[in-house]
């Protein structure tokens, strides 16, 4: 009974020792988290100051790395092509009084953002619209301006301040299309009343003689009905500036201000099937206008203006015009070049298949005394002209002021062909007056038949200055003013400034 009774008194002591001791394990597992993290506890309890005691706190955010990865953009829906916005949807009225300048502004934004969007101008509206920019450079590409009712111009003299270069503008385009049946309006009459006393004149005129039943009226008087004095500086009806690619095809544009259709900068430009008209007497209204512009064609126009059926200025190269009718007008012409001593450079251009009709000059080279650069590779080819005062001319001593000062420098002039000028004329046949300093040289006549019509005026035989190159066939009358070979001062024209 005792060695029992020990045993059971040591074994109720081993148990009573392991009973203590995993109440002690439990009472730590309690208040693990204060026992491991007390310094922890303290710091968020200061941070929190004792008022969210038994919330757990939140991981603070891991420091940025020094060179984060760049966050990707939100997809972008596909564009969708070919939609059209038509500025009766914005508000346009189209009948000729109110003014619609804000919807066709709504239309171009929306369309702007499409690629190969249309812009539509219906038929059968007359649409009022004041000075207007069409521009990217962040429109897309291809843009569609259907254009078959009328645009016509503002008269009132508040629209245009104190005068504007253009009226409708597009610029820093690609692939821009002008297209449709409809109008562009200048409505210039009243333009022209009021400043075509201040307008330059061109100085071929000077060689009009009339005979003494003719009486010549310096300034044409042209009627006008609309009220208001406009600004002197005189607006560009439809002006393109810095675009690519671009079509101007089957409107008509009628009685601009100025100058009715202008090419700046611009590089690819097809214009076709066009209609240009305004009276022969309106100043400066040249109907195609190209500067500093390449790669240019030109076919199948009616033009008829006050000023020249298509100029052709300084910074244009590989021009191709073809199959135009011209007149009345001032004929097609490179230039004035060299104004004020500027720097000109024109090259590669052709102007073919070409009928004028009751146009002062035929086709024509003309350039300012003190200017530089050059004019070269140039043909005139199958040009018909009726009643025309001077088909054949170019002229180094240009003036439209009523005096100019004479200068030793010169634009120079090389490599100019005439082939196949045929028809009548009504003064000079041939005019060609070129610089002391700087003769024109390589100019080519062949096939030359131009027979006179009394009109009037003073009749003049051809005439050469310093002119040399060759005559390829008999001309009629005989042109046996054009000296052969080169001048014994001929000039590089490498040394013109000018790439070839």
């Amino acid at each position: 009974m005792g060695g029992f009774s020990f045993r059971n008194l040591i074994f109720s002591l081993v148990i009573a020792i392991l009973v203590w001791g995993s109440s002690i394990e439990t009472c730590n597992a309690r208040r693990g988290k204060h026992w491991r993290n007390r310094s922890g506890t303290f710091s968020s309890l200061y941070k929190k100051k004792g008022k969210n005691h038994g919330h757990v706190e939140k991981s603070k955010p891991k420091p940025k790395p020094n060179n984060p990865l760049p966050i990707p953009e939100e997809p972008i829906a596909p564009v969708q092509k070919g939609l059209k916005f038509n500025v009766l949807d914005y508000g346009a009225k189209g009948d000729g009084n109110s003014d619609d300048t804000k919807a066709f502004q709504g239309a171009w934004a929306d369309a702007c953002k499409v690629e190969a969007s249309s812009m539509i101008v219906p038929s059968g509206y007359e649409f009022l619209v004041g000075p207007i920019s069409f521009s990217g450079p962040y429109c897309q590409r291809n843009i569609l301006f259907q254009l078959d009712g009328t645009i016509i111009a503002p008269t009132n003299s508040k629209a245009w301040g104190k005068g504007l270069l253009q009226w409708l503008e597009f610029t820093k385009l690609v692939g821009l299309t002008i297209k449709g049946k409809g109008t562009i309006d200048g409505r210039g009459s009243v333009w022209w009343t009021n400043s075509i006393f201040d307008d330059p004149i061109d100085n071929e005129q000077l060689l009009l003689v009339p005979l003494q039943n003719i009486t010549m009226t310096k300034n044409p008087q042209i009627s006008n009905s609309l009220d208001g004095k406009m600004p002197s500086v005189k607006p560009t009806a439809v002006r393109f500036y810095g675009s690519f690619n671009v079509t101007v095809t089957g409107i008509t544009i009628q009685n601009s201000p100025q100058c009715h259709l202008k090419f700046d900068n611009c590089d690819g430009v097809l214009v076709y099937s066009l209609s240009v008209s305004s009276p022969g007497n309106s100043p400066n209204t040249d109907g195609i206008h190209l500067q500093n512009s390449r790669n240019v064609l030109i076919h199948t126009a009616d033009l008829a203006c006050g000023d020249d059926c298509i100029s052709i200025q300084t910074g244009c190269t590989n021009v191709f015009v073809h199959d135009v009718n011209c007149g009345p007008g001032h004929g097609i012409s490179i230039g004035s070049l060299g104004k004020d001593g500027t720097t000109a450079c024109v090259s590669n251009i052709t102007v073919r298949n070409v009928n004028m009709h009751n146009t002062m000059t035929g086709v024509r080279i003309k350039t300012w005394q003190g200017g530089s650069g050059s004019v070269q590779g140039v043909l005139f080819s199958n040009i018909q002209v009726s009643e025309v005062q001077f088909p054949i001319m170019i002229d180094q001593y240009y003036c439209d002021h009523s005096k100019c000062n004479n200068h030793t420098s010169a634009v120079a002039v090389s490599n100019i062909a005439y082939e196949n000028i045929k028809g009548t004329y009504t003064v000079k046949p041939v005019h060609i007056s070129c610089s002391d300093n700087m003769p024109c040289m390589d100019v080519k006549l062949t096939d030359i038949e131009l027979n006179p019509i009394p009109k009037g005026y003073h009749m003049y035989d051809p005439y050469c200055w310093q002119a040399f190159g060759e005559l390829y066939a008999p001309t009629v009358p005989e042109i046996d003013c054009l000296q052969e070979g080169k001048p014994s001062s001929s000039w590089d024209p490498l040394e013109s400034g000018c790439a070839l």
